[in-house]
């Protein structure tokens, strides 16, 4: 009787483990990751069906070889190791390995080791595999769109910050100058009204193939947005700055042709020299815009160093700034709220807090005229202050009329959001009106995320309140896989100028695709500004684009609107 149900009990669990293994073979074959198991003398035992799909071998192709001969001669001492600590028990991590494909090149591969034990032993090791060749390409296309104009492929504003701080330094050292030289175009906006954005574009990149060719190779050129240019030379001495402005100022007398048409062109000039002018970027740019306003309002079509007495020219702007000192005061600020709309249901349960400021002397004032002047005299953190105030009150007070809930999202400049304590003052804040953080959105810069240290504690902080994030303008300056990987990021934002003519520019059409996908990668939302058509939203919308904001929908409007809209 005992011997009957001995062998029953030894039959049963001989079934339970056939099934058991058929089960996990049959998760292995079926995965759509491709799966090798390696023996302990490091000889493939097994390969998945999805091997072949990814790297062209067939099991009877790798049965019985060394793993390791599919391995670059590059990776071979890492990949020994990789199978060493494996078989000691422990699950690894790694990307990059290059394995050898069939068709005879090599695949960036990202591995993953899951050690495989029977009776307490170590047997063999799973190899869960992963091509990464797709998101290596992504990676660079990112990194190349972080440093270069996406219309000319010049240089941007990013890439002058990073060199003009290895080129200063060397000047410094070396005792040398260098010259920063602005070019603005003159009248652009007629030939914008005459033959429309897209020919004004091509115009545009006209006039980089030219400036590249005038440029010479102790000069880097970028493009500083709209029909701004920007030569910093090395070593440069006045007389070869000026005989190079001369030159520029020649070729522009030069026809660009667009469509068989002729259109003439001139160009203003500002200089500013390094240390002369001001040993920081932001000074020297400043004294170069100086000098190009002073040109334009003297004829046009010429080239000026600074001078100090250009200062006075610029009254109106200290006007301007008095009376933003004391717009708080008067009460000339407000908050505008610009919906976004979530692209599949069409609800919308975020906004985007906007500033405007109504000035008695001056009117409707353009945001982007007074916040360049507020961060510049740092009157920005006063009204950066005023400006999360009214927010969270404004939530407040539709939590206690019991509205649905909602998102703001507000615009922290990188002074503000550099400071020490900002995230400290959200917290007061959102205490002190007692509305849910989450509710809450600050929504930072790329710039902003360069001083990586205090970046990440800052944004660490606002994560332990349970604020979201975002980041603004994304693909315009600061891009770079690594720092979004390690920053508590939950939205990117696209930047409108990637959605404008989407429609009809395919590459502003892939760029905007390799955001959102980036986004779906890192498992965080994403949202696109500055959407007028419904093309536009209908191929933001097949692209899985989670909201879009812009004026197809609504432009900004005031909180009271807000209500009437979307509340009742």
């Amino acid at each position: 009787m005992d011997n009957n149900r001995l062998q029953e009990e030894l039959m049963m669990e001989r079934k339970v483990r056939l099934e058991y293994e058929q089960k996990y073979m049959s998760i292995i074959e079926h995965n759509l990751d491709p799966i090798i198991t390696v023996n302990r003398n490091g000889r493939i035992s097994y390969a998945n069906n999805a091997v072949r799909k990814a790297f062209g071998y067939r099991l009877n192709d790798l049965s019985g070889k060394a793993v390791i001969d599919l391995v670059d001669a590059e990776k071979m001492n890492d990949f020994n190791v990789l199978l060493s600590r494996s078989f000691s028990g422990e699950s690894i991590e790694v990307e990059g390995i290059m394995l050898f494909h069939k068709r005879g090149q090599y695949v960036s591969t990202y591995v993953k080791t899951i050690p495989v034990s029977g009776q307490g032993d170590i047997e063999e090791i799973i190899l869960l595999l992963r091509d990464t060749t797709f998101h290596l390409k992504n990676n660079e296309r990112l990194l190349f769109l972080s440093y270069h104009d996406q219309l000319t492929g010049l240089w941007n504003r990013r890439a002058l910050k990073e060199h003009f701080d290895v080129d200063a330094e060397y000047a410094r050292r070396s005792d040398e100058k260098l010259s920063m030289i602005q070019l603005d175009l003159d009248r652009f906006t007629t030939i914008n009204d005459s033959i429309g954005r897209n020919g004004a574009d091509e115009i545009l990149k006209m006039v980089a193939d030219r400036m590249k060719i005038v440029c010479p190779k102790e000069g880097k050129l970028y493009r500083n947005g709209g029909d701004e240019y920007i030569i910093l030379l090395q070593n440069h001495s006045i007389e070869r700055t000026e005989m190079l402005a001369q030159k520029i100022l020649t070729d522009f007398t030069k026809p660009f042709y667009y469509n068989h048409q002729e259109y003439f062109l001139s160009s203003s000039i500002g200089i500013s020299v390094f240390p002369d002018d001001g040993t920081s970027l932001e000074e020297l740019l400043q004294k170069a815009e100086q000098a190009v306003r002073f040109v334009k309002e003297r004829g046009r079509s010429h080239y000026r160093f600074f001078r100090d007495e250009m200062n006075s020219t610029f009254t109106d702007t200290a006007l301007m700034e008095a009376h933003l000192r004391r717009a708080i005061e008067f009460n000339e600020l407000e908050l505008y709220y610009q919906p976004q709309v979530n692209l599949k249901t069409g609800e919308i349960d975020s906004f985007e807090a906007l500033l405007r400021w109504n000035n008695r002397k001056f009117g409707f004032v353009s945001p982007s005229e007074f916040i360049p002047m507020a961060e510049e005299s740092s009157l920005i953190n006063s009204i950066g202050d005023w400006v999360l105030e009214i927010v969270c009150k404004q939530l407040k007070e539709w939590q206690d009329k019991q509205f649905r809930p909602v998102r703001i999202a507000v615009n922290i400049s990188s002074k503000q959001f550099q400071d020490g304590a900002f995230a400290e003052k959200a917290k007061r804040i959102i205490e002190k009106y007692g509305i849910r953080p989450s509710s809450f959105e600050v929504e930072i810069t790329e710039s902003a995320l360069m001083n990586m240290k205090d970046t990440l504690l800052t944004l660490q902080k606002l994560k332990d309140i349970g604020v979201t994030i975002s980041v603004d303008d994304f693909g315009t300056g600061y891009s770079s896989l690594s720092y979004l990987k390690k920053y508590p990021i939950d939205i990117i934002k696209i930047d409108r100028s990637f959605i404008k003519d989407i429609e009809l520019d395919e590459k502003n059409e892939a760029i905007a695709k390799t955001i959102i996908n980036l986004a779906h990668n890192l498992g965080m939302e994403v949202i696109a500004e500055g959407v007028e058509k419904d093309l536009q939203a209908k191929i933001l919308r097949e692209a899985d684009c989670h909201k879009a904001q812009g004026f197809l929908f609504s432009k900004a409007i005031p909180a009271s609107e807000i209500v009437e809209k979307y509340f009742t």
